[in-house]
């Protein structure tokens, strides 16, 4: 019987592989090639990581057994993606509902996380509420990436008011790098890991309401754990954390 460690390093190998390299490294393993060659297959920066989990599920050896809990991990993460779009157009003219309703709804629906990224946030917008009620809840991570120049301009709250606001979520701003200001355009919403929303939107009541905006919702957990995984990576050298008050 497998130990709660090696239980453990099983899930923490389904999270981290995508269902692509699980079955390309599967079906290595079942050609005969050695679990550190399968496993080139696997992009180099999670490589590492992927064979010491491996290890620690006492599987280096177990090619056989590897290669089935591959399959399970590929099966688990096969799917066919949903998509939808989102509009918002004056006097709803898409008929597709605006997108306040929408994202504040899934965000409302979330269970452990909540990744956000636009050029600024209003407080006339659903989400500055939305995003304030998930945050207090226990066991779920909020995380919110903001254009520094635009929460230093005075036009809306405060990068410290935002992070006062939402604590304890965590939130970032965009800094300097090779001296100039890094602006932050990316505009999306992960939800629980498996939702993504990308949209042209920003925070706002005429984000929301009143201008002509598209936003495209994506039922992928391998798409919205890499964007989640991508801004990780990308943090240290693009932006600095808010504290609150």
């Amino acid at each position: 019987m497998a130990s709660s460690a090696e239980r453990q390093a099983f899930r923490d190998l389904g999270a981290l592989l995508t269902g692509t390299e699980a079955r390309l490294v599967s079906q290595a393993l079942v050609d005969g090639s050695s679990v550190s060659t399968a496993f080139a297959m696997v992009e180099s920066g999670r490589r590492y990581k992927a064979l010491s989990l491996v290890k620690n599920a006492g599987l280096s050896h177990q090619r056989d057994t590897l290669a089935a809990v591959l399959t399970g991990i590929e099966g688990a993460r096969s799917h066919v993606t949903r998509a939808e779009t989102l509009w918002t157009m004056p006097g709803h003219v898409a008929g597709a509902g605006a997108l306040t309703s929408r994202l504040v709804d899934l965000v409302a629906r979330a269970r452990t996380s909540v990744v956000c990224s636009t050029f600024n946030i209003q407080k006339s917008s659903g989400m500055w509420q939305a995003l304030r009620e998930v945050a207090h809840r226990p066991h779920l991570d909020v995380r919110v990436y903001l254009d520094g120049v635009a929460a230093a301009k005075g036009s809306g709250p405060t990068a410290v008011e935002i992070a006062d606001w939402l604590s304890p979520a965590t939130v970032l701003i965009s800094k300097k790098f090779g001296g100039k200001p890094v602006r932050n355009h990316a505009k999306f919403l992960a939800v629980d890991h498996r939702w993504l929303v990308v949209t042209s939107a920003n925070l706002s009541w005429s984000a929301e309401y009143a201008n002509v905006e598209l936003g495209v919702r994506l039922d992928d957990p391998g798409l919205t754990e890499r964007v989640e995984r991508e801004m990780r990576d990308a943090e240290d050298q693009v932006y600095q954390q808010v504290a609150d008050r």
